[in-house]
């Protein structure tokens, strides 16, 4: 995981080897695997560099294919499969060792306006000055060190807003550029880091626990309104079922006067490996 938000900047700033090809650098990390939400923010990445800047992304969908080699960088080719008149669309695929690791569709738009409603914000959550930090939460309830939980999480500010451990504030650790591609490429890798674990908690469970085997599977993101990362958002979840060794959650994030800005759903692999049976049905 990046060491900072400087480093999570660098990570979403692809080199360009060609047209529409670009290779992502890799942190340094101790993880077999790459974080799913990195190749989400640099797929992102790669096709917002393919639109005209004033296109902004409306909605990503994305499939995990194979676990990323943390030890190889990962080649990215945005294919232009569309430009009309308000909308553009791309196709992105990730690779590494000549095999794809993910696929990712995404479309922009030239921004308009139009009829506008929300949901409102829920109104029992914690203010983000009050609420605690997650690595400090996640330390009482796994026994791994608070500062283990830190150095993952170093460039996101990530704190508990509620009780029922499924709101979150979160927001990039510092002051971002006054760009918004970045700030969806942020969002983009922060909206993978706690939803799965949403899917856990109905049965008493937390992520990081060594009885499940987690994996993202698919990841779909809609953006409704302008936002920045680097100010405080709230990351609402539920976990509407969990079946066949998958849980599947949504999240929606709101700034913290109230706006809807983006929803989020994800399936992903939560297959038990060390659970009683009575637990399982």
């Amino acid at each position: 995981m990046p060491e900072s938000l400087e480093d999570l900047v660098e990570l979403l700033d692809l080199e360009k080897i060609d047209v529409d090809l670009f290779r992502g650098r890799q942190p340094q990390t101790s993880m077999q695997r790459v974080f799913g939400g990195q190749v989400l923010g640099q797929a992102l990445a790669a096709a917002s560099r393919t639109v005209e800047a004033e296109r902004v992304v409306h909605s990503l969908h994305g499939y995990f294919l194979r676990a990323g080699d943390t030890s190889v960088p990962i080649v990215y080719r945005a294919e232009p499969t569309r430009d009309g008149g308000s909308f553009s669309s791309r196709r992105v695929v990730a690779s590494q060792h000549g095999k794809p690791i993910f696929y990712m569709s995404a479309s922009f738009q030239r921004p308009e306006p139009g009829l506008d409603h929300q949901d409102p914000m829920p109104d029992d959550v914690v203010p983000p000055e009050e609420a605690p930090r997650l690595a400090t939460v996640l330390e009482a309830q796994s026994g791994r060190p608070a500062a283990d939980w830190d150095r993952e999480w170093a460039s996101l500010d990530v704190r508990l807003a509620g009780v029922s451990g499924r709101q979150f504030w979160i927001r990039a650790a510092g002051k971002l550029p006054d760009d918004p591609a970045l700030h969806a490429c942020v969002l983009a890798y922060a909206s993978d880091l706690t939803l799965l674990g949403a899917s856990l908690l109905p049965h008493g469970i937390v992520i990081g626990d060594r009885r499940i085997q987690p994996a993202s599977l698919d990841h779909a993101l809609w953006f409704h309104r302008p936002f920045r990362a680097d100010e405080w958002l709230l990351y609402d979840q539920a976990s509407p079922s969990a079946s066949g060794a998958r849980g599947f959650a949504t999240g929606r994030l709101y700034t913290d006067d109230g706006r809807l800005i983006a929803s989020v759903a994800q399936e992903g692999l939560i297959r038990p490996v060390g659970l009683d049976s009575d637990l399982l049905t």
